[in-house]
């Protein structure tokens, strides 16, 4: 389902869900070069939903909280990127030890073409949001880069919530993979 026609970047809270057959079914050999196990992947591929909070504090710093459950209610991870573009080390469940930073970005400050090109004018608008995050080699036995851009995009003539991700894996490889979101409702 596509979000409202007023929904932008700017305020992404909401509940959505992977849409499977709009999404690069590559997002499974992502996982698997990240080192998510089989089981973990199979349930994963079942459907995840997302619980979006976009807000700023009393600082007026950009967070977005996104808890994730994988279909039937089973918890997923939870991803607290604050939009200041500073390196947080995270420790996550189903990716293991992370390093993440996230900013608001404007287009033409992207070098790569798959994650700036694509979106609604309104999300050039009002900035792309990019999430970086790679393994913390030292304590995670892979290592891999994941570098995405995050907004609206309209896919089948519907305005869609998505992702562009550019991972590169543990032996080089380059995949470059979009997920697609259904909206499902406010929070």
């Amino acid at each position: 389902m596509a979000v409202p026609a007023d929904f932008t970047i700017l305020n992404i809270t909401g509940k959505f869900t992977m849409n499977k057959a709009l999404s690069d079914p590559r997002i499974d050999t992502i996982l698997q070069l990240q080192g998510v196990g089989w089981i973990t992947r199979r349930v994963i591929a079942l459907g995840v939903n997302l619980f979006v909070k976009h807000y700023k504090d009393d600082a007026g710093v950009e967070h977005i909280d996104i808890d994730q459950t994988i279909t039937g209610g089973i918890p997923g991870t939870r991803e607290e990127s604050v939009l200041w573009w500073k390196e947080v080390e995270i420790e996550d469940n189903v990716f293991g030890s992370v390093i993440g930073k996230a900013r608001r970005v404007k287009a033409d400050e992207i070098d790569s073409p798959f994650l700036r090109d694509g979106w609604t004018e309104d999300t050039y608008a009002h900035e792309l949001i990019q999430d970086y995050a790679k393994s913390n080699t030292p304590k995670n036995p892979r290592s891999w880069t994941a570098n995405q851009t995050w907004g609206i995009e309209t896919i089948n003539r519907e305005r869609r919530y998505a992702r562009h991700i550019k991972f590169t894996g543990p032996k080089g490889e380059n995949i470059e993979a979009k997920l697609v979101y259904d909206y499902l409702g406010p929070l």
